[in-house]
């Protein structure tokens, strides 16, 4: 099973920069990352720097988001809100680039919380026009653009796997826009009351990403009571081939001490 550690939730107790390393240290070949930067258009040198950690640690990464705002201030994305979304435009072509340069493929757009004194219709309106043009930015280099239902977030929209399908949808009808798919954070879905066997079931062969964290209290596999063995396992068997997100708040000492890891260390043991 091919895990990914995130970097953003995971690690902190290093350097951003410094976690792909760690990561690698701790056996695992790929990261991901939440925008690793404070503005839409980082510096060349900002960029750069970001770019070497990960190539001189040997990992791959395999997933990044477009800039979310300021996300320990509460904000949940740039998508669908129409006073930034020139940032969100803006961002486009960097994540494309960043992108371009380290082979990956996989780009989260989170779709932003309900602003006060914009329609949700303008929102909406505005959120598909946005991920039309970040998935045809990234169309060039075999890209795909992820949409995540999100917990913890009063203002945001999509809380079930349905909210961001529906969304899916409008893009692809409005747009013909193809490489839009659904990111499955299984944690997420779980605590908002989705039906995520359901959703596995009649969507695991078409999802983009999954990630997980145990609930309750969003930390590793094994803390809480999710079945998370039992539902990555039925998603390979349906179909997804992708990689697993770790993203979960654990300590780095215990980070990666759980169960479900047991096979893929097995596996690499015996080749």
């Amino acid at each position: 099973m091919t895990y990914t550690v995130n970097c953003s939730i995971l690690l902190t107790e290093l350097p951003l920069l410094e976690r792909p390393a760690a990561a690698k240290a701790a056996g695992f070949d790929a990261v991901e990352f939440w925008w690793p930067f404070d503005t839409s258009v980082p510096t060349d040198k900002e960029t750069t720097q970001f770019e070497t950690a990960i190539t001189d640690a040997g990992v791959q990464l395999t997933g990044l988001n477009f800039n979310a705002g300021n996300m320990p201030g509460g904000d949940r994305g740039l998508v669908s809100w129409p006073a930034r979304s020139s940032e969100f435009l803006d961002n486009i072509d960097v994540v494309a680039g960043i992108g371009e340069r380290l082979g990956c493929k996989a780009f989260n757009a989170l779709y932003g919380n309900r602003v006060d004194g914009e329609s949700a219709e303008k929102q909406d309106e505005i959120g598909a026009e946005n991920l039309a043009a970040a998935a045809a930015g990234v169309a060039s280099i075999g890209g795909t653009v992820l949409l995540e239902p999100v917990s913890g977030a009063l203002k945001y929209p999509l809380l079930k796997a349905q909210d961001a399908l529906d969304i899916i949808a409008k893009v692809r009808h409005e747009a013909g826009t193809e490489n839009i798919k659904l990111l499955a954070d299984f944690y997420h879905l779980a605590v908002n009351g989705d039906d995520v066997e359901s959703v596995i079931e009649n969507h695991a062969k078409d999802f983009g990403h999954i990630q997980i964290a145990d609930n309750p209290g969003r930390g590793a596999p094994g803390t809480g009571t999710l079945p998370l063995g039992e539902w990555i396992a039925r998603s390979r068997e349906l179909g997804y081939e992708g990689y697993i997100g770790l993203e979960y708040k654990e300590p780095q000492e215990t980070a990666f001490a759980w169960a479900i890891r047991e096979p893929a260390i097995r596996e690499r043991a015996a080749r």
